[in-house]
């Protein structure tokens, strides 16, 4: 009886603690935890600030590939970022025959590889003031510091802030950003 009492205390314990760490790890994004352990789509579908994200990435096709390996980064437009966009934009590329041009759009918010913000810092520094990031697209966007935060510059002059950077994933890391980046 007392070896049951003392193993059902070590796998509370282990429980609890594992729930514990599990927890600091994780960033609140859109009123739900990140867990670093998941993928990006994992996160994502749980992020309520990302819905327009998760179902343009889902009308893309894009779910098995940010579901894969990686690494990759993210930078992913909330929302609201959506919500800037001319009205009936998003409506227009979730359509079948608009895939390309969507999934033109989301892989430019992708760059190959992990890049924390200290990454994206020094980057700029490195440049001098600067960093040009290419993306999955085949893009550029011009990565700059704006006090403490980073800024995103598309190729069309539009500019995008990371609001919350550094939320790690099992495949890569996600910056959520407030502007849809265009290229």
């Amino acid at each position: 009886m007392k070896t049951f009492k003392l193993f059902i205390s070590l796998i509370t314990f282990l429980t609890i603690g594992h729930l514990s760490f599990a927890q600091e790890n994780s960033v609140m994004v859109g009123g739900a935890p990140m867990y670093p352990s998941k993928n990006i789509i994992e996160n994502a579908v749980n992020s309520k600030d990302h819905t327009t994200l998760v179902a343009a990435v889902k009308a893309a096709g894009l779910v098995e590939t940010l579901s894969g390996p990686g690494p990759f980064t993210v930078f992913a437009p909330t929302n609201k970022a959506f919500d800037k966009l001319p009205k009936g934009t998003v409506e227009t590329l979730v359509k079948p025959e608009s895939k390309a041009m969507l999934t033109g759009i989301l892989t430019y918010h992708v760059v190959s590889g992990k890049m924390s913000a200290a990454d994206l810092m020094k980057a700029i520094a490195d440049g001098g003031g600067k960093a040009t990031l290419t993306t999955v697209a085949g893009g550029t966007l011009t990565a700059m510091q704006k006090g403490k935060k980073i800024e995103l510059t598309d190729a069309k002059g539009g500019v995008a802030t990371v609001t919350i950077p550094d939320v790690n994933q099992s495949n890569g890391v996600i910056h959520v950003i407030d502007t849809v980046l265009m290229p």
